[in-house]
């Protein structure tokens, strides 16, 4: 655990160190912070394109070796950037970075081949996919405050050295295992699979541009991604060894789980980090703070109670049932956003209230549940497919939440007016959404303990 628990933390400060720090970035490369944003995006996008490969790669060629390139790589990217010169070798070594994206499903695998006992499983798999959610919140404000006395560097040189540690500790300790040994990757599925989760993905980021998007594009895009996918579906049935046989593509743990992680962050993703910090933040429509009393008062806590309940939801989910507890966190995130639309957008105290709710029921319980899943779902001869895609989902919902949510809050709350009416039509629109994926986790199946089901029977 000490292993998994250091590997996911030094890939997570990759993940959220920076958002505090865009601005010096901008200033201290002398560009602005849309650039700077597509660094981001580098990541991020780089991340979703490795998970869908790299843990299958890790059952083939071993977990463990996997894990240190990934490190290994992420830790160089961090040197790269603390040194960079101009945005685009930033840009190049945020790139680099994001082949750590799959560290966290990676690290779960890894604790499934280790840890028998479902209860047991199940708690510590929340503990780590916990993480996920960010460093119980102090990642935001201590990047912010390095940012503000030594500048933005500094904060790669932390990202760096903690990532060292991260590649020390892995190659020392960690286990090692590959179910698939005698397989052969699948490059040719992989390469096919990519394109078009990319094509999709780069659709998503130019619809995220709102009113300056070009349409045409994302339709394209859209449909190239669509029929990309259909050329990946008959390679794969077609394949002796495929990256993922269509049998399991179409179970319904498969796309039930991919669907539900997708609308669940699309739902939720940009309507906290997004819009209730916008609105924490805009001195006319909303409450005029600065930007690091707004992550002090919403983003922190939230972090701070979804890393204490990670745990608690890993560890009941197989006694209640997996897609059950997934169903009741949805629904009660939803119940919020409609609090935050109507309540909320009038009153600072409801607006903390109910982000540090959805901390529990989100980074604490859907977020967990869904991270889980991944792997408690995934067939015995393809362990790391299910992981990594699903990882790939989290990372598409977060940037489709991010192109729906804002377009709502801009257009019904423009800079400079006094109306809530924007920041009010986002929240229910993410409540509408997360009711729909409460709707589409029924498609997957139970998935609770033998513990329990053999006590159900006695009764």
């Amino acid at each position: 655990m000490t292993v998994l628990i250091t590997a996911a933390i030094a890939f997570q400060l990759n993940a959220s160190m920076l958002s505090p720090v865009l601005a010096t970035m901008a200033r201290e490369l002398n560009t602005d912070e849309a650039a700077v944003g597509l660094t981001q995006t580098a990541f991020f996008t780089g991340g979703a394109m490795c998970g869908l490969f790299l843990p299958r790669l890790s059952d083939i060629v071993g977990r463990r070796k996997i894990l240190l390139i990934m490190l290994a790589v992420m830790a160089l990217g961090g040197v790269i950037a603390a040194l960079a010169p101009n945005i685009e070798v930033l840009m190049l070594a945020r790139a680099m970075q994001g082949i750590a994206g799959p560290t966290i499903p990676m690290t779960l695998i890894i604790l499934r081949s280790q840890v028998k006992d479902e209860i047991r499983l199940g708690t510590l798999m929340g503990l780590i996919a916990a993480i996920n959610g960010g460093v119980a919140g102090l990642d935001v404000l201590i990047s912010g405050w390095m940012a503000e006395h030594w500048g933005f560097r500094s904060v790669f040189w932390l990202i760096a050295i903690i990532g060292a540690i991260a590649v020390a500790v892995v190659a020392l300790w960690a286990p090692e295992s590959k179910p698939s040994d005698n397989v052969k990757m699948d490059w040719g599925g992989a390469a096919i699979l990519v394109v078009s989760v990319l094509s999709i993905t780069l659709a998503v980021n130019e619809a995220g541009k709102a009113s300056t998007a070009n349409w045409l594009m994302v339709a394209g895009l859209v449909i190239l991604g669509l029929l990309v996918f259909a050329l990946f579906w008959t390679y794969e049935k077609k394949h002796e060894q495929p990256l993922v046989a269509p049998k399991y593509l179409a179970r319904r743990q498969t796309w039930g789980l991919l669907l539900t992680t997708v609308l669940t962050m699309t739902g939720v993703f940009a309507a906290v980090n997004g819009v209730a910090t916008s609105l924490a933040q805009n001195p006319d429509a909303g409450f005029g703070w600065q930007a690091d009393a707004a992550s002090l008062a919403l983003l922190t806590p939230y972090a701070l109670i979804g890393w204490a309940v990670g745990p608690l939801a890993g560890r009941f989910a197989p006694l209640i049932g997996y897609a059950r507890m997934l169903r009741l966190a949805n629904v009660a995130t939803a119940l919020l956003l409609v609090l935050l639309a109507f309540v909320g957008i009038h009153s600072a105290v409801v607006l903390i209230a109910s982000i540090v709710l959805i901390g529990v029921t989100y980074a604490g319980v859907a977020n967990i549940v869904l991270n889980n899943l991944g792997v408690v779902n995934s067939p015995k001869d393809y362990e790391g497919f299910l992981p990594g895609m699903n990882s790939a989902a989290f990372n598409l919902g977060a940037g489709i939440s991010f192109a729906i949510l804002p377009v709502f809050m801009v257009a019904g709350s423009p800079a400079g007016s006094d109306s809530a009416a924007g920041y009010t039509t986002a929240f229910i629109v993410g409540a509408i959404i997360l009711a729909i994926s409460a709707a589409t986790s029924l498609f997957i199946p139970k998935t609770t303990t033998a513990e329990l089901d053999n006590a159900l029977e006695t009764v």
